[in-house]
């Protein structure tokens, strides 16, 4: 019977442990969280030193008993994972299995590997309170941010949104660069590239240093070009080296995983679970750039064996963030000696990308010979740029990286005459700032200080799920670029069209984003502050060292935050909802305004003064409340249109909706995505009604009366009777079910869920 009982937060854990340990040792699984604050209420004693009231969730009573049950006559030893989050998880099991944290043995490791793991038992410690007392005061200090600062939101926007410390900053983020990209107005130059011909005949591209203002001064620099005279000013050679990329952390795996292998940041962290768990890399949550010195000599052993000592240099890295804890390890394989590991091809990919990144860390510098030749014109003093390079020494990009073409150069010798063959001159654009993808996103808040490893997926998972923020690929637009070229001697003129601002899966904010980062950056600033969200973890970081009190912070916090939620009771909601008057209506004078509604942004024609109710219209589409004029008003208040007649006479109406632009028939409404109501035909119209009529046709396997049918369901058929709906077993062919049996499965169904109205707030 086994003397000791090893607890770890998943079974799949569990089970690479256990072959690690031998018979004396049993281990079991958590499943995680086992104590937290229940989410009915804030949980959080406010008034007595923010004492938390955490609870068993009723999912885990069950792992609870199992757990004291194996407890029993045993030592436990706590294995939950080394950073902040794993020691509050020991620490709760101790709460929970009534065991004392400072007598219950506490073991961590960076990876799942049985050298590891038996000197994590050598090395037993306990419990360490003050890691526990800053995942704590995290904890907390989001609890009271986010269960005080969101029924505000519910109150004066819409209910259901949501605020938090890191998630309101991200999205605050992700705003204002939109907003800079829509104040952006591009600016054009243009850009000369040239040939020229050596003495020796040899073709020599180059580019003219400077861009030009207008296509008026790049015709005239380019008719002078055609009887110039050119020479090779000046050619310089110099030796150049390209150093190896540090070994991963959190967020550089987050980010090139996204830009090598088009994984999201929650992709990347799940794929890097499973490899964790399963002992193939060291632990995933980690700001560290270090080595241990156990994988900088296997990196070198490695290394030396198939590439030969001229490509090893081992080298120590140091993270730049002040934040970063050193004691951890940076992400790398747990046996370098392992080209490949993974279960699927998607942890097959991310390991092979961690184990190249950490051999490659650990090899010599790239060399290169960069050559720069500078051809003068006599007759207008312009110069042109011409720059080879040519790769000495792979180096490094053996493994990583990629191989680097040659750009080769003629030879050439200092005032050799050149002869230009043909110049063109292209208009550019210049471009407005990058809009963030979730890898960009993470870098920037890593920048900015702002979280922590563990927190960056969640959150980016977050603030797409409460509605802020879209993922999406943008199809941009054409835009005509101008272009000269100078051939024999001759100034043609030509334009290419091109695609600007095209690109994949970046972060766009929604309207409800727009409406609740100004509302959050007027009345609660010091929350959406970027110094406020980096200095808390600051704070967490301090209290993990003991140097803060965790209570003594939160108190400082509370004491400005308190205030902010008090005076927000005063604020109109028309103030939060920015609804702006636009103008009057020219017919019936009545004033016309821009808000945002329970669905999104909207229209209003009418005050609602005097019983008479308001008109309401959908948003054009692309308008804001900012940019929405009269004239967008008046054209969406033409809406409902009639576009027409069914061929049986029945009138069509286009209207846009909640879900997008639709037509009306009698009581049938139909999607016309993506026409537009205001400009569809009577033709079209009729097409679309006549599609949606044999859908719903189609949709009827089966009817024995007015109420009881069978119908064709997203997930299969079932057997309905307009209340109840019942699922048809594989077994059961719908086509040949009686109406008997029917009436039975809709007897066995479960009740549908009553739908419960909110009731209004006082």
């Amino acid at each position: 019977m086994s003397k000791n009982l090893v607890i770890v937060e998943s079974p799949a854990k569990a089970k690479t442990i256990k072959r690690y340990l031998g018979n004396d040792y049993q281990v079991e699984s958590s499943f995680g969280h086992i104590r937290d604050l229940p989410k009915k209420n804030i949980s959080i004693d406010i008034e007595n030193g923010f004492e938390p009231n955490y609870e068993i969730p009723a999912d885990k009573k069950r792992v609870i008993a199992n757990l004291r049950k194996a407890a029993k006559g045993k030592e436990v030893w706590l294995a939950s994972d080394e950073d902040r989050e794993g020691e509050a998880i020991a620490w709760h099991l101790c709460h929970a299995l009534k065991l004392k944290p400072q007598e219950t043995k506490r073991i961590v490791f960076h990876e799942i590997t049985k050298p590891a793991i038996s000197n994590a038992i050598k090395q037993a410690r306990t419990v360490n309170e003050k890691l526990v007392n800053a995942q704590q005061a995290r904890r907390i200090l989001d609890r009271i941010v986010g269960y005080q600062l969101s029924p505000v939101l519910w109150r004066k926007i819409r209910p259901g949104l949501s605020a938090g410390r890191v998630q309101s900053v991200a999205v605050r983020l992700i705003v204002e660069r939109e907003r800079e990209i829509n104040d952006f107005t591009p600016e054009s130059s243009f850009k000369v590239s040239a040939s020229f011909a050596s003495q020796s005949g040899a073709e020599l591209p180059a580019e003219l240093k400077r861009s030009l203002a207008n296509e008026l001064e790049a015709k005239q620099a380019l008719e002078q070009f055609s009887d110039d005279a050119f020479t090779i000013e000046d050619i310089k050679k110099r030796p150049s080296t390209k150093n190896p990329p540090a070994p991963f952390t959190t967020s550089s795996l987050q980010q090139e995983a996204a830009r090598r292998l088009g994984y999201s940041v929650k992709q990347t962290m799940t794929i890097a679970q499973r490899l964790y768990e399963n002992g193939h890399i060291t632990y995933m949550r980690t700001d560290s750039m270090t080595l241990s010195q156990t994988a900088i000599d296997s990196a070198k052993k490695y290394i030396t064996k198939h590439y030969g000592e001229n490509y090893s240099q081992t080298r120590q890295y140091k993270s730049k963030s002040r934040n970063a804890q050193e004691a951890h390890e940076a992400i790398r394989p747990s046996d370098l000696s392992k080209q490949e590991a993974g279960e699927n091809s998607s942890q097959q990919k991310l390991y092979k990308l961690i184990w190249e990144r950490t051999i490659a860390s650990q090899m010599s510098p790239a060399k290169t010979d960069r050559t720069t030749v500078q051809i003068g014109s006599k007759k207008t003093n312009e110069v042109f740029i011409a720059k080879g390079e040519q790769l000495q020494f792979d180096g490094f990009l053996k493994v990583y990286g990629g191989t680097q073409d040659d750009v080769l150069l003629p030879e050439l010798s200092p005032g050799e005459l050149v002869t230009i063959r043909e110049a063109n001159a292209v208009e550019s654009f210049t471009k407005h700032p990058a809009r963030y993808s979730e890898a960009t996103l993470v870098k920037k808040l890593e920048e900015l200080g702002i979280g922590r490893p563990s927190t960056y997926a969640p959150t980016i998972t977050t603030i797409q799920d409460r509605g802020y923020i879209e993922k999406a690929d943008l199809e941009g637009e054409e835009r005509v670029h101008k272009a000269l070229q100078l051939k024999d001697g001759v100034v043609t003129a030509t334009s290419t069209t091109k695609t600007h601002g095209a690109d994949k899966s970046k972060l766009l904010p929604t309207s409800v984003a727009m409406i609740t980062n100004d509302f959050l950056t007027k009345h609660f600033s010091p929350i959406v502050d970027y110094n406020f969200t980096a200095k808390s973890e600051e704070a967490f970081d301090k209290i993990a060292s003991g140097d803060v009190d965790w209570v003594k912070m939160l108190e400082d916090f509370y004491q400005d935050f308190a205030p902010l939620v008090e005076k927000s009771q005063d604020i109109s909601r028309q103030e939060s909802t920015q609804t702006k008057q636009i103008g009057l209506d020219p017919k019936t004078n009545e004033p016309i305004m821009a808000r945002f509604g329970k669905y999104g942004l909207m229209l209003q024609k009418g005050s609602g003064e005097n019983d008479i109710k308001p008109l309401f219209a959908p948003m054009p589409e692309g308008k804001s409340i900012e940019t929405v004029t009269l004239e967008d008003a008046l054209e969406m208040f033409k809406l409902p249109r009639l576009v027409g007649h069914t061929e049986d006479g029945q009138e069509i109406y286009g209207n846009i909706g909640r879900f997008g632009p639709y037509i009306k028939v009698g009581s049938l409404y139909v999607s016309i995505k993506p026409e537009d109501p205001m400009t569809i035909s009577e033709k079209e119209a009729r097409k679309r009604y006549q599609e949606k009529l044999k859908a719903e046709k189609e949709k009827y396997i089966k009817e024995f009366d007015e109420k009881l049918s069978v119908l064709k369901g997203p997930y299969g058929p079932y057997v309905t009777n307009g209340q109840k709906n019942a699922r048809i077993p594989k077994a059961m062919d719908p086509t040949k079910i009686t109406k008997e049996e029917a009436e039975e499965l809709i007897k066995k169904a479960r009740p549908a869920r009553k739908r419960y109205k909110k009731k209004p707030a006082k």
